[in-house]
C-alpha cells in the first residue's frame, strides 16, 4: 500500500509527534508499505528515509510550548505535489488542526483520509474558534485517532462532538532498542561509582517542569552527596541548567540525543523524572522509561496517567 504520513510539526525539531510519525513510517515500511514522510523543513526537498521537507517553520506558543509549525504559504502547494507524486491510497495527517499545513493537507487530498490527534490541554478556547474547520476536517476522515483517553475526551469536548468520534490508539515505542542496550561511554558519561544517577529527557521547556526538578536536585544535594542529574534535551530552560551546574552540583547536559543514542541515556539512569506541569496529551518519555526497565517518578497528569497509574510499577 501507498501511504502519505503527514507531521504538522518540523522534521528537523526533536519532538514526540516527529518520533511517533519516524516510528510508524518505520514499521509501515517493514510490513511492505511504501511510505512518504511529509512535513515542514528547513529546506524543500526531498530528505532521509523518504522525507519530504516543504517549507520554513518558526516556533509558534502553543500549549505552554513552541511549536514549529509551517509558514511559508508556498510549503502548501510543495505539500500538495508531493502528495500527487506519491499517488497515496492512505494520507494519514497527525495534528491535523495545526497550521498551515494540517487543514490544507486533511482537506485538499483525495485518497482516503487518517487523522491522529495527539495534543491534550488544560484549555480549550483557540480549538474552540477554529470549530467549524475542525469539524470540516473530522467529517473527511475515514479514521480519527487519538493518543489517549485524556486527548479523545479535550477533542470531543473542544469541537462539541461525542467522544466515539475518536478511537484511543496509544503510543508505542520498540521495546527491544531499549531494553537490549547498555549505556556507552562516548555519547552518556557514565555514572561514577556509587552516585546514583537521575534522568531527564524532554525538550527544555517552562511546561515540562525544568525548575521545578531543578529546584527539588538542588534540596536534594544539600541532604545528600551521591547524587547526580543527567539533562537530555534543548531549549530555553537550558540556560537554568547551566546556571546550577555552574554551582558547583554534579550536573551534566548532553543536548539533544538521535534516536539511536537516546536508549543509552534511559539505561544509564537509576531513576527517571518526567515532572511536566501540564499539556501532555501521553508521554512517550514515560513507555521509553518502561521498555528500558527503568524506575519512574511523574507529574500526576491524565495524559500520563493512560499510561501509568499510581501504584503500578514500572
Amino acid at each position: 500500500m501507498r501511504v502519505v504520513l503527514v507531521s504538522t510539526y518540523d522534521l528537523g525539531v526533536p519532538g514526540g509527534v516527529q518520533a511517533h510519525v519516524r516510528a510508524l513510517a518505520s514499521e509501515l515500511r517493514r510490513a511492505g508499505d511504501e511510505v512518504t514522510v511529509i512535513g515542514p523543513g528547513r529546506s524543500p526537498g526531498g530528505g532521509p528515509d523518504g522525507e519530504v521537507g516543504v517549507g520554513r517553520s518558526v516556533g509558534v506558543a502553543f500549549n505552554g510550548a513552541r511549536a514549529p509549525v509551517l509558514v511559508d504559504p508556498l510549503g502548501i502547494g510543495r505539500a500538495l505535489a508531493a502528495v500527487r507524486a506519491a499517488r497515496p491510497e492512505v494520507v494519514h495527517v497527525h495534528e491535523p488542526m495545526v497550521p498551515l499545513l494540517g487543514p490544507a493537507l486533511a482537506l485538499g487530498v483525495e485518497a482516503p483520509l487518517v487523522t491522529t490527534n495527539h495534543v491534550w490541554s488544560d484549555r480549550d478556547r483557540l480549538y474552540r474558534t477554529v470549530r467549524p474547520l475542525a469539524r470540516r476536517v473530522l467529517a473527511r476522515a475515514r479514521v480519527a485517532l487519538v493518543v489517549s483517553a485524556a486527548a479523545r475526551d479535550y477533542h470531543a469536548g473542544a469541537l462539541g462532538v461525542r467522544p466515539e468520534h475518536f478511537e484511543v490508539v496509544p503510543n508505542g515505542v520498540d521495546v527491544a532498542r531499549f531494553a537490549a542496550v547498555g549505556p556507552r561511554g562516548h555519547v552518556v558519561p557514565p555514572a561514577e561509582p556509587g552516585i546514583r544517577r537521575i534522568v531527564l529527557v524532554g525538550r527544555l521547556e517552562p511546561r515540562k517542569g525544568v525548575a521545578t526538578l531543578l529546584e527539588a536536585f538542588a534540596l536534594l544535594s544539600e541532604r545528600r552527596q551521591d547524587l547526580e542529574l543527567l539533562v537530555v534535551g534543548s531549549g530555553p530552560e537550558a540556560r537554568r541548567v547551566a546556571e546550577l551546574g555552574a554551582r558547583g552540583l554534579r550536573i551534566h547536559a548532553t543536548g539533544s540525543l538521535s534516536q539511536e543514542d537516546l536508549p543509552a541515556a534511559m539505561a544509564s539512569a537509576d531513576v527517571v523524572v518526567a515532572p511536566s506541569l501540564g499539556g501532555e496529551s501521553f508521554g512517550i518519555v514515560l513507555l521509553e522509561a518502561m521498555a528500558a526497565g527503568r524506575p519512574l517518578v511523574a507529574s500526576d497528569l491524565p495524559g500520563y496517567r493512560s499510561v501509568v497509574e499510581r501504584g503500578d510499577e514500572a
